[in-house]
């Protein structure tokens, strides 16, 4: 019976991609990076975009990856699911990392890199009107999340912390 094998959809670094049930969808490696997930519950479908920076003016680059940074991201991956059959009012997002990987000496807002990243994705969120539901974020350890668009269930495994669902 193919049609209940659970596909996994795995995220990289700076990717953003969307599934919908009975497939889950996973990112690792977040570390000052935030896993974003957006999704309707209604119709099982979510997406996940794995930002990397707060901001596309730090880009340095003509060309802009939509999903590396906060504020194109999170659009782009809001789009993406409307297409796919999600409702705009019904859209819910959880989040996880930003976590402070390096202790530095210098009080530089730049090497902020977590907090700022926490930050940009909160406010990106409120202004685009997609509700925060539940957060796993900070701290000093690394995270692997998985989404299940079926029970929205976010899945967080933390470095040295265990594993918890939000």
């Amino acid at each position: 019976m193919r049609d209940n094998v659970r596909t996994i959809v795995k995220v990289g670094i700076a990717e953003m991609k969307i599934t919908s049930a009975p497939g889950v969808i996973r990112t690792a490696g977040l570390g000052s990076c935030m896993g974003v997930v957006i999704y309707d519950a209604d119709r099982s479908i979510a997406g996940m975009v794995h930002v990397m920076l707060p901001n596309s003016e730090m880009s340095k680059n003509q060309y802009v990856n939509p999903a590396k940074f906060a504020d194109t991201g999170i659009a782009a991956l809001r789009n993406k699911l409307i297409k796919a059959g999600a409702a705009s009012s019904r859209l819910r997002a959880k989040i996880a990392g930003g976590s402070q990987m390096f202790q530095f000496h210098s009080k530089s807002e730049l090497m902020r890199i977590g907090p700022r990243n926490i930050e940009a994705v909160k406010s990106r969120l409120s202004e685009l009107g997609i509700m925060l539901a539940a957060e796993d974020t900070g701290g000093d350890n690394g995270r692997t999340i998985e989404f299940d668009p079926v029970s929205c269930v976010l899945n967080v495994k933390t470095i040295h912390m265990g594993e918890k669902n939000i």
